[in-house]
């Protein structure tokens, strides 16, 4: 399975709010230039991520964002059930004509659903705890990375 870069942008947006010290807030544009994708495409993603309940925002001249709360409590698979779209394929009567009879709908949902069980044993806290490599990538020099 392949995320979306909507998703993949959206959880490494969330493990680099992670990693600032707490209650520091950081920008929209601090996390676009850490990791090379366009403001407007990660705008959307931090407002979908703010509407889920990970992102905080304070608006004004002192504002930012950052975690909406403690990573320990942010559970990577249900990140990606709120920004993923999980239909692998279109089932719909109208685009396929065996969806009647098809077992393939099926093995691909089992699929699905084991591949978040895997990510539901993660939280986002696992993803930065005793990681330096991570942190001296994320707030030292600041390339981009491809995580």
């Amino acid at each position: 399975m392949q995320l979306t870069s909507f998703t993949d942008y959206g959880l490494r947006a969330l493990i680099f709010m992670a990693t600032l010290p707490p209650g520091k807030l950081t920008s929209i544009t601090e996390v676009t230039e850490t990791y090379g994708v366009s403001r407007n495409h990660m705008v959307k993603i931090i407002n979908q991520l703010s509407r889920a309940g990970y992102v905080a925002a304070a608006r004004g001249k002192n504002g930012g964002i950052k975690l909406g709360k403690p990573a320990s409590e942010i559970v990577i698979g249900q990140v990606v059930r709120d920004m993923e779209p999980l239909q692998l394929v279109n089932c719909h009567s109208d685009f396929c004509h065996i969806t009647s009879a098809c077992r393939l709908k099926k093995a691909l949902n089992e699929a699905v659903q084991n591949f978040l069980a895997i990510l539901d044993g993660y939280t986002l806290a696992d993803m930065i705890e005793d990681n330096q490599p991570l942190y001296h990538l994320l707030l030292g020099e600041r390339p981009s990375l491809s995580i």
